[in-house]
């Protein structure tokens, strides 16, 4: 797996030592954490995705969401339309920085066994995702 090029960047801008800003996408949805389980799956089709940004009341993303996680909730015997992604999600994280190297940000998410990860700024504030293929 290698990381993808989200963002097409001309070959002035690009580092010799390139970092996670350089290779995220920015188009990923963000949605607060108050959303339901169907609305969020909703926006996902819509937007063509297979994940979500979720963010706070503060705007801080707090998690990355993914479709298969969504399915596997509102499959589930427990699910209510009431249940929100906040009612989901576990800890904060994983999130990487705008400077780590691709180097270290493809390694964090073979270890992790991730196929995306946020890229957050010092606030935490979403800036985009890297995505894994391959």
């Amino acid at each position: 797996m290698t990381l993808v090029q989200m963002q097409p960047r001309s070959a002035s801008a690009t580092p010799v030592h390139r970092t996670a800003v350089d290779a995220m996408g920015t188009g990923a949805p963000q949605v607060c954490d108050d959303m339901n389980v169907e609305v969020a799956l909703s926006v996902m089709a819509s937007a063509r995705t297979g994940h979500l940004l979720v963010c706070d009341n503060d705007g801080l993303c707090t998690q990355l969401v993914t479709q298969a996680q969504l399915a596997a909730v509102r499959d589930s015997p427990a699910y209510t339309d009431r249940v929100q992604l906040r009612d989901i999600l576990g800890d904060r994280g994983p999130f990487t920085s705008p400077v780590t190297s691709m180097a270290e940000a493809e390694h964090a998410m073979r270890c992790r066994r991730l196929d995306a990860l946020p890229v957050v700024d010092e606030q935490g504030s979403a800036l985009g995702i890297l995505a894994l293929t391959g």
